[in-house]
């Protein structure tokens, strides 16, 4: 059967976004889909089709071209355009009911950590750091595979005078964050195949951190914490060599323990008497409200420890970048592991962070957002403290009060009900604990946001917690 030109239902309009071609082309298609043009059909000619609709006749080419292609239709030589066999697409007979009535449901209130306070608006360095990389040539080439040289120095002249940790650019591999330099460690340690490959991390601890070590193929031993951190002592207790252990002396996650100094010197010693390398992550030491931060770890013990670092509690979590510092011959493992595997960190974001480092912007955005967090932090405290002990107090971006795990749960599912969503010790914890808790992280909200959390928060306590 062949079909007059007329007998095609195409409609063009003019106005329409999509070009002339593929209005054709989708008029005929949703004919074919709905049954209405049967398998073998001979559609008109593109002469014939182009004179009934008023156009060009390279529109009709170009939309039988099309859908030739897609396999709608069939092109015989010498004989004409047909249309093909096509199973019809399967309806769902689910009917979806809309109520547009319904009002849009109200915004939660996350006090979830680890999310820092960004400024409202942009500041005249961060707008000169992204003309400054808008301003140079597009990178050619394949960076270096450890970072730029310039933002090297500049990251080992901030760990100096912020964290008193004394290194060179040598020493140092910029990442795009703290999980990315812990899996380029595991993976250089990887390379030792006389030993079984076993982490020890912190119980409660970093959640991702596990999550990425069993990834990359390593058994995880879990440590437990006490208000000071990790108990160093039962790394002993591990039956098995442990080429590396994970920890956040300066503010431990989720805790908020801060290891003295007596515990790190024990780490260290640790270390190396065992030959482990201790992976220390300073995620958010910049901010401490009463004392100045303790020696790093790394500090205590370079050629056994490596330290990371991360932009993301100081200018944003959506900077993806970061540091390790590491012992030279584990860099030269991760850069060329790098080089061959093309892992190159981001030439203009690392232009820019040299920019901002250089500005002087990282030094005023902690100011800032210090001052904020030293006042949650104090509201934290008077509020919560006849509730129990509290931890993480007078640091960081979030602190932890310590309650059975019932009433943690029990605190928790009522702010849940009224709008705040407050983690508790459980979501960051692997294996069983003595102590539970909920995790009040101030970061993120605004002001009033922060106020009402508080106020369903301590509300919530008077309600669960016996009399």
């Amino acid at each position: 059967m062949t079909l007059p030109p007329n007998s095609l239902s195409i409609t063009i309009v003019r106005a329409d976004r999509r070009t002339l071609p593929v209005q054709v082309a989708d008029s005929i298609r949703a004919a074919i889909d709905r049954g209405e043009l049967e398998p073998d059909t001979r559609l008109p000619s593109t002469r014939a089709l182009s004179d009934e609709l008023g156009l060009a006749r390279a529109v009709a080419e170009q939309a039988y071209e099309q859908l030739v292609a897609e396999g709608w239709l069939d092109a015989r030589r010498g004989s004409g355009t047909y249309v093909r066999e096509v199973p019809h697409a399967v309806r769902s007979r689910r009917t979806v009911h809309r109520t547009r009535q319904s009002p849009p449901p109200a915004e939660r209130i996350s006090l979830r950590p680890g999310t820092p306070w960004t400024p409202p608006s942009a500041s005249d360095a961060w707008k000169r750091a992204w003309r400054d990389v808008g301003g140079s040539p597009p990178p050619g080439d394949y960076p270096d595979p450890a970072g730029s040289l310039e933002l090297r120095i500049r990251i080992a002249d901030l760990l100096g005078r912020a964290r008193g940790l004394h290194t060179t650019a040598d020493s140092i591999v910029v990442t795009t964050g703290s999980i990315h330099g812990l899996d380029l460690v595991l993976g250089a340690l990887s390379a030792r195949t006389d030993i079984e490959h076993v982490v020890a991390l912190e119980n409660p601890g970093y959640r991702a951190a596990a999550a990425l070590a069993v990834h990359r193929g390593w058994s995880v031993h879990d440590v437990p914490v006490d208000q000071e951190g990790l108990v160093v002592e039962e790394l002993e207790s591990i039956p098995h060599e442990t080429p590396a252990v994970y920890v956040t002396p300066s503010h431990q996650y989720p805790t908020g323990g801060l290891m003295p100094i007596g515990r790190r010197r024990a780490l260290a010693d640790w270390a190396r008497v065992t030959g482990s390398t201790i992976i220390e992550d300073d995620y958010d030491s910049e901010f401490r409200y009463g004392i100045a931060p303790l020696p790093t770890v790394t500090e205590l013990v370079p050629d056994r420890a490596v330290y990371l670092g991360t932009v993301s509690k100081t200018l944003g979590a959506g900077i993806r970048l970061g540091w390790m510092v590491a012992p030279p011959s584990m860099v030269e493992r991760i850069t060329e592991t790098r080089r061959a595997i093309g892992d190159f960190p981001s030439v203009p974001i690392q232009q820019a962070m040299a920019s901002l480092l250089r500005d002087g912007e990282w030094d005023r955005s902690v100011r800032s957002a210090r001052r904020i967090y030293r006042a949650r932090d104090r509201v934290v405290a008077a509020a919560l403290a006849r509730f129990g002990e509290l931890r993480g107090v007078g640091a960081g971006l979030h602190s932890v009060l310590i309650l059975d795990h019932t009433v943690a749960r029990a605190v928790a599912s009522a702010c849940a009900a009224r709008g705040v969503d407050l983690p508790t010790l459980e979501h960051s914890t692997r294996s069983p604990t003595t102590d539970g808790g909920v995790v009040i992280g101030y970061g993120s909200v605004g002001d009033n946001e922060f106020v009402y959390a508080v106020k369903v928060l301590v509300e919530a306590l008077e309600t669960v917690l016996p009399s």
